[in-house]
């Protein structure tokens, strides 16, 4: 099919070009809102959407990873038991397996508790492996699923990913659902492509939307100092809330919290937080220090301002 060629300015990978400025009926939806993204790229977002619909709450989860000891983790927690945190968050930290009781059990209830990953089903005989039953059993409230670290590394796929978060959501953990591009997927104008493929593979299965936090992190801003611009993380998440409008409903878009992590800190938690579509954050290193933490969390008085 012939397309008008035209200018545009590029933005920061997401794609290489811009080669038209209509859109012919027979484009996917992908390319679809990929050629509308790069032509709005210069101007204000907007949406019909409200950002903080829902609970109405921020959300700040803390992901610790595989990091602490008895003592660094016990100072930690002291920390934010002491931290003066606003009222209107959701917050979250996600300890290793082996501290999570001892967390749960020293933690203010401020705070809730998620696991970092959890089984895709049952308990039994699944040598190192930890079942949603026990995580509820130890007071555990959500678990992450879908981290490029348990993608890229532990090598879980799409289907997988998607099918150990509709178990959870179905024994009533809340899911923090990942997604994510590598930078040679940014690099290729993949991002949304990846992302939207991703994203599929949750709503494939799980059973319902409303303990869903879906966190948009790049990874290449996960741990390397490297942080998307705040426009950048926006027209993303514009994106991914425009995805789940046309493909689960108008409903699900509006009241689904889309939260950002990648290299999230106490200096530029407040620029990203002003962003309509930045419904909060998946806090990495930064969750390690009590009083940043406690920055990034009332970073939702620069999103009271935005708006």
């Amino acid at each position: 099919m012939e397309m008008v060629a035209t200018s545009c300015p590029q933005f920061g990978g997401l794609r290489r070009s811009c080669p038209t400025l209509h859109t012919p009926r027979s484009l996917s939806f992908v390319q679809h809102i990929n050629s509308q993204l790069r032509l709005s790229s210069s101007r204000k977002p907007c949406r019909a959407v409200v950002a903080m619909a829902g609970s109405g709450k921020f959300f700040v989860g803390g992901n610790w990873k595989c990091n602490g000891t008895k003592e660094s983790i016990t100072k930690l927690v002291s920390d934010l038991n002491g931290a003066k945190l606003e009222s209107d968050v959701d917050v979250v930290v996600s300890p290793p397996f082996v501290y999570l009781d001892m967390v749960s059990s020293s933690l203010t209830d401020r705070i809730e508790i998620s696991a970092q990953n959890s089984w895709i089903g049952k308990g039994g005989a699944f040598t190192g492996e930890i079942s949603v039953e026990q995580l509820k059993d130890i007071g555990c409230k959500w678990v992450i699923h879908g981290h490029s670290e348990r993608r890229h590394i532990i090598g879980e796929d799409d289907q997988f990913i998607g099918k150990k978060a509709a178990y959870a959501l179905n024994e009533g953990l809340g899911v923090i659902a990942c997604i994510g591009e590598l930078l040679e997927e940014r690099e290729a104008g993949k991002t949304f492509d990846v992302c939207f493929r991703q994203l599929k593979a949750f709503a494939d299965v799980v059973p319902s939307w409303d303990n869903v936090v879906i966190a948009y992190e790049p990874v290449w801003a996960i741990g390397t100092g490297k942080v998307a611009t705040p426009q950048q993380a926006q027209e993303v998440h514009a994106a991914v809330r425009d995805w789940l409008k046309k493909n689960v409903s108008e409903e699900v878009a509006s009241k689904t919290r889309i939260i950002y992590g990648g290299s999230v800190n106490g200096s530029n938690c407040s620029e990203l937080a002003k962003q309509q579509d930045i419904d909060g954050f998946l806090v990495g290193g930064a969750s390690l220090k009590g009083a940043e933490f406690a920055t990034i969390v009332n970073s939702v008085t620069s999103k009271k301002v935005a708006a």
